[in-house]
Protein backbone atom coordinates (compact mmCIF):
# COMPACT_ATOMS: atom_id res chain seq x y z
CA UNK A 1 0.00 0.00 0.00
CA UNK A 2 1.37 3.40 -0.99
CA UNK A 3 1.23 6.14 1.64
CA UNK A 4 -0.01 9.63 0.87
CA UNK A 5 2.72 12.26 0.81
CA UNK A 6 2.72 14.94 3.48
CA UNK A 7 2.63 18.60 2.43
CA UNK A 8 6.37 18.88 3.19
CA UNK A 9 7.16 15.79 1.12
CA UNK A 10 5.01 17.08 -1.74
CA UNK A 11 6.78 20.45 -1.62
CA UNK A 12 10.19 18.74 -1.74
CA UNK A 13 9.21 16.98 -4.97
CA UNK A 14 8.33 20.24 -6.78
CA UNK A 15 10.79 22.46 -8.62
CA UNK A 16 11.73 25.95 -7.54
CA UNK A 17 8.88 28.35 -8.27
CA UNK A 18 10.85 31.56 -7.81
CA UNK A 19 10.56 32.51 -11.47
CA UNK A 20 6.90 31.64 -11.88
CA UNK A 21 4.01 34.09 -12.27
CA UNK A 22 0.82 32.61 -10.85
CA UNK A 23 -2.74 33.92 -11.04
CA UNK A 24 -5.39 32.90 -8.52
CA UNK A 25 -9.13 33.25 -9.14
CA UNK A 26 -11.13 32.82 -5.95
CA UNK A 27 -14.89 32.83 -5.48
CA UNK A 28 -16.16 34.92 -2.58
CA UNK A 29 -19.34 32.84 -2.38
CA UNK A 30 -18.90 30.47 0.57
CA UNK A 31 -15.97 32.64 1.70
CA UNK A 32 -15.73 30.69 4.96
CA UNK A 33 -14.57 27.81 2.73
CA UNK A 34 -12.78 29.54 -0.15
CA UNK A 35 -10.74 32.04 1.85
CA UNK A 36 -8.98 29.34 3.91
CA UNK A 37 -8.32 27.58 0.59
CA UNK A 38 -6.78 30.82 -0.67
CA UNK A 39 -4.56 31.03 2.42
CA UNK A 40 -3.46 27.43 1.83
CA UNK A 41 -2.64 28.17 -1.80
CA UNK A 42 -0.67 31.29 -0.87
CA UNK A 43 1.30 29.39 1.78
CA UNK A 44 2.09 26.58 -0.66
CA UNK A 45 3.26 29.03 -3.34
CA UNK A 46 5.46 30.84 -0.82
CA UNK A 47 6.95 27.56 0.37
CA UNK A 48 7.97 26.81 -3.22
CA UNK A 49 9.63 30.20 -3.64
CA UNK A 50 6.99 32.01 -5.69
CA UNK A 51 7.53 35.70 -5.01
CA UNK A 52 4.55 37.67 -3.63
CA UNK A 53 4.93 40.20 -6.48
CA UNK A 54 4.48 37.34 -8.94
CA UNK A 55 1.11 36.28 -7.54
CA UNK A 56 -2.07 38.04 -8.65
CA UNK A 57 -5.32 37.23 -6.86
CA UNK A 58 -8.65 38.07 -8.44
CA UNK A 59 -11.86 37.74 -6.42
CA UNK A 60 -15.11 36.89 -8.22
CA UNK A 61 -18.66 36.65 -6.80
CA UNK A 62 -19.24 32.90 -7.25
CA UNK A 63 -18.18 29.63 -8.85
CA UNK A 64 -20.00 30.37 -12.10
CA UNK A 65 -17.86 33.51 -12.55
CA UNK A 66 -14.52 31.72 -12.07
CA UNK A 67 -13.95 31.04 -15.79
CA UNK A 68 -14.53 34.72 -16.59
CA UNK A 69 -12.02 35.63 -13.89
CA UNK A 70 -9.54 33.28 -15.54
CA UNK A 71 -10.20 34.91 -18.90
CA UNK A 72 -9.55 38.34 -17.36
CA UNK A 73 -6.14 37.17 -16.14
CA UNK A 74 -5.29 35.33 -19.36
CA UNK A 75 -5.92 38.46 -21.44
CA UNK A 76 -3.83 40.80 -19.28
CA UNK A 77 -0.54 42.03 -20.74
CA UNK A 78 1.34 40.08 -18.07
CA UNK A 79 1.69 36.40 -18.91
CA UNK A 80 1.00 33.80 -16.24
CA UNK A 81 2.75 30.44 -16.06
CA UNK A 82 -0.32 28.89 -14.40
CA UNK A 83 -3.62 29.81 -12.80
CA UNK A 84 -5.32 28.41 -9.72
CA UNK A 85 -9.10 28.33 -9.34
CA UNK A 86 -10.74 28.20 -5.92
CA UNK A 87 -14.48 27.85 -5.37
CA UNK A 88 -17.01 25.79 -3.46
CA UNK A 89 -20.24 24.52 -4.97
CA UNK A 90 -22.38 22.64 -2.47
CA UNK A 91 -25.41 20.49 -3.10
CA UNK A 92 -28.68 22.16 -2.26
CA UNK A 93 -32.35 21.28 -2.55
CA UNK A 94 -32.27 21.45 -6.36
CA UNK A 95 -29.80 20.44 -9.07
CA UNK A 96 -28.50 24.01 -9.36
CA UNK A 97 -25.10 22.87 -8.04
CA UNK A 98 -24.68 20.47 -10.95
CA UNK A 99 -25.22 23.22 -13.52
CA UNK A 100 -22.82 25.61 -11.78
CA UNK A 101 -20.10 22.99 -11.31
CA UNK A 102 -20.43 21.70 -14.87
CA UNK A 103 -20.27 25.19 -16.39
CA UNK A 104 -17.27 26.17 -14.27
CA UNK A 105 -15.43 22.94 -15.07
CA UNK A 106 -16.01 23.20 -18.81
CA UNK A 107 -15.13 26.89 -18.91
CA UNK A 108 -11.89 26.34 -17.01
CA UNK A 109 -10.83 23.45 -19.25
CA UNK A 110 -11.70 25.33 -22.44
CA UNK A 111 -9.61 28.34 -21.36
CA UNK A 112 -6.64 26.22 -20.35
CA UNK A 113 -6.56 24.50 -23.73
CA UNK A 114 -7.29 27.66 -25.75
CA UNK A 115 -4.59 29.77 -24.07
CA UNK A 116 -2.07 26.99 -23.43
CA UNK A 117 -1.83 27.88 -19.74
CA UNK A 118 -2.38 25.23 -17.08
CA UNK A 119 -5.27 25.99 -14.74
CA UNK A 120 -5.31 24.03 -11.50
CA UNK A 121 -8.82 22.96 -10.53
CA UNK A 122 -9.54 23.85 -6.91
CA UNK A 123 -13.32 23.86 -7.18
CA UNK A 124 -14.89 21.86 -4.38
CA UNK A 125 -18.12 20.05 -5.22
CA UNK A 126 -19.46 18.73 -1.94
CA UNK A 127 -22.70 17.37 -0.56
CA UNK A 128 -22.44 19.09 2.81
CA UNK A 129 -20.86 22.02 4.61
CA UNK A 130 -18.94 19.57 6.81
CA UNK A 131 -17.33 18.01 3.71
CA UNK A 132 -16.41 21.46 2.42
CA UNK A 133 -14.84 22.49 5.74
CA UNK A 134 -12.84 19.28 5.87
CA UNK A 135 -11.40 20.02 2.42
CA UNK A 136 -10.59 23.68 3.02
CA UNK A 137 -8.32 23.57 6.05
CA UNK A 138 -5.39 21.71 7.55
CA UNK A 139 -3.61 18.89 5.79
CA UNK A 140 -6.54 18.26 3.43
CA UNK A 141 -6.72 21.86 2.15
CA UNK A 142 -7.52 21.61 -1.55
CA UNK A 143 -6.18 25.14 -2.09
CA UNK A 144 -2.76 23.87 -1.05
CA UNK A 145 -3.07 20.92 -3.42
CA UNK A 146 -4.17 23.18 -6.29
CA UNK A 147 -1.10 25.40 -5.75
CA UNK A 148 1.27 22.43 -5.85
CA UNK A 149 -0.49 21.24 -9.01
CA UNK A 150 -0.11 24.66 -10.62
CA UNK A 151 3.62 24.68 -9.93
CA UNK A 152 4.04 21.15 -11.29
CA UNK A 153 2.11 21.97 -14.45
CA UNK A 154 3.86 25.32 -15.00
CA UNK A 155 7.22 23.59 -15.07
CA UNK A 156 6.15 21.01 -17.65
CA UNK A 157 6.60 23.53 -20.47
Amino acid sequence: MQRKKTAAAKKASFPDGSRLRIGIVVSDYNADITHPMLAGAQDALASCGVKPNNIRTLHVPGGFEVPYGCLALLTEKKRYDALITLACVMKGETTHDVYIATAATQGIMDLSLRYGVPIAFGVLTTNTLAQAKARSTGKHNKGTEAAFTAIAMATLK
